[in-house]
């Protein structure tokens, strides 16, 4: 998904999302547990978070499957809708320039090389940086954050660039804003969410 939203981006397609846990199933494939949370995750760091049950709703795991993946849910929409007015700005910004909402990382970092190979990471917004876990069964995550002064999301801990690895369970995929970002106050309280 992310690189799709990032190649939509450059092409002047600035607010985009994808149906959390995805809508087609073929061939035997089957959206587990562990997917749709991980999607879940990504989507409530996008421009807009909804479900899709899918064209084959028995063959996938759904948003209402049980009480932990409710509860799932409801803490990362609480994250989603905590983030409404940053989200609101990002999508002003692309109505106003076209800049994407979000965004490859080379838009705001061109002169770091290494962005320019970076598909599976992307900024949300200007101050969000974003590297979802997309390989089953992981709990870190090694992400690349270019030279710029960076705050985990999740813990506080601050990075000033290069290779970090983090842990990454489910509910808390390796995100970080910039220290001097205008919305710290309210990413720094997505800490207690």
């Amino acid at each position: 998904m992310v690189p799709a939203a990032l190649s939509l981006a450059m092409t002047g397609h600035g607010p985009h999302h994808s149906d959390i846990g995805g809508y087609t199933t073929l061939f035997e494939m089957k959206r587990g547990k562990e997917l749709l949370l991980r999607w879940c995750d990504l989507s409530a760091f996008t421009p807009m978070m909804r479900t899709h049950e899918g064209n084959r709703p028995g063959d996938n795991w759904q948003f209402d499957g049980d009480t932990q993946t409710i509860a799932h849910f409801a803490r990362m929409t609480s994250v989603f809708t905590t983030l409404k007015p940053y989200i609101k700005q990002a999508v002003a910004q692309n109505a106003s320039s076209g800049l994407p909402v979000m965004r490859p990382l080379f838009l705001h970092y061109e002169d770091d090389a290494r962005t320019y190979h970076l598909k599976y990471q992307y900024l949300f917004g200007q101050d969000l940086l974003v590297a979802p876990v997309y390989e089953q069964g992981r709990s870190d995550w090694t992400l690349y954050l270019p030279e710029d002064n960076w705050v985990n999301l999740w813990t506080g801990k601050t990075h000033r660039g290069g290779d970090v690895t983090v842990d990454a369970p489910l509910g808390k995929p390796p995100v970080f804003y910039r220290a001097d970002s205008q919305w710290a106050t309210l990413f720094g309280s997505l800490q207690h969410l």
